[in-house]
């Protein structure tokens, strides 16, 4: 006896998680071949003045965001990666568990992207490669990469998701 097309497993969600997997890896491509390009051509420190308040630069980071631990005796690295492969492993599960929120998918694919991202960099070169520079004046904002680019876009849009199901629930409860 054949299955029916109605009762057959449908593979329609592994193949819209992969999608949304396969955009991840994209965004570890893009991060890390800007990383390799500025990598080589700018010496650390040096910056290239790009607009009155934004500059490329090189610089390299051992810490997380704000240079966070970066003045710690080097086991940062190490927890900053098992920190970045766990949370990746956890954002894989969540995306399992959420594929037919298109908004949630791309928050958490752009967070995993951005996560691994920096996690190659950590086990690769023991720091994060920044080359992204905004200041006003005297006021700097710390340099920053593609991979911490896609992590603070893929919050802001967790947050929004979490406001508008929230607002979308207490529509439908009065």
């Amino acid at each position: 006896m054949t299955a029916s097309p109605s009762s057959a497993p449908s593979s329609q969600p592994i193949a819209t998680l992969w999608r949304w997997l396969v955009l991840a890896g994209v965004l570890i491509i893009l991060d890390q071949l800007t990383k390799l390009y500025f990598d080589g051509l700018l010496r650390y420190g040096q910056r290239i003045a790009v607009l009155p308040f934004f500059d490329f630069t090189l610089l390299y980071n051992p810490g997380a965001a704000f240079s966070f631990l970066a003045q710690a005796d080097g086991w940062q690295r190490w927890f900053f990666t098992i920190l970045g492969l766990g949370a990746s492993v956890f954002i894989v599960w969540m995306m399992h568990k959420s594929r037919s929120n298109k908004r949630l998918m791309l928050a958490l694919t752009l967070i995993l992207g951005g996560a691994l991202g920096n996690v190659i960099d950590r086990i690769a070169y023991g720091h994060v490669v920044d080359f992204l520079l905004f200041y006003w004046k005297d006021w700097y904002y710390p340099a920053f990469n593609i991979a911490d680019t896609c992590i603070t876009l893929g919050a802001i849009l967790l947050i929004l998701d979490e406001l508008l199901r929230l607002r979308g629930q207490h529509a439908r409860s009065t």
